[in-house]
């Protein structure tokens, strides 16, 4: 299969949603240079942006943390709730070879891999924007139905940047 045959980042994560009956608005966006610039294109809040980050295990699997805009992984909670002593952020280039997803595009649903995601609890009850797998696109999900859909451990996982 060609790379043209492939289906973009945000049709693989419209695609997963769609099987997982998941409620999504994919829309384009344009760059943005901070947190705070991005909300505003949107018409949010920084809090109501939701980072996907991966995280390597030692053992070398990977897992989702979802944390709000504006917060960082807390690495003892997040150890603490994974149960154990060592994660790390891997390199661009085991992110994208770990979810087939670049940085900054990152997100559970299409994911190459389904790997566990562990939510903070900050995105409970909310309408949360994060990234829709490609460059230029971002989507809207319910905070709460994207923690059913992936039956994600909710958890406090961070701390203000």
């Amino acid at each position: 299969m060609s790379a043209e045959a492939e289906p973009s980042g945000h049709a693989r994560v419209a695609a997963d949603a769609a099987t997982r009956g998941l409620d999504i608005e994919i829309f384009p966006r344009p760059a943005a240079g901070s947190l705070v610039e991005a909300a505003a294109l949107m018409g949010i809040e920084p809090s109501d942006i939701v980072k996907s980050l991966v995280v390597k295990r030692s053992d070398g699997s990977f897992l989702f943390a979802l944390v709000p805009g504006g917060r960082s992984i807390a690495w003892p909670k997040l150890r603490a709730v994974v149960g154990v002593n060592k994660l790390k952020m891997p390199t661009a280039d085991v992110a994208l070879d770990a979810t087939g997803y670049e940085r900054g595009t990152i997100t559970p649903l299409g994911s190459t891999t389904a790997w566990p995601v562990f939510a903070d609890e900050g995105i409970r009850g909310r309408k949360v924007a994060m990234g829709a797998g490609e460059h230029g696109y971002s989507m809207f999900v319910s905070g709460d139905d994207l923690i059913a859909a992936f039956d994600a451990t909710v958890a406090d996982i961070s701390v203000p940047e």
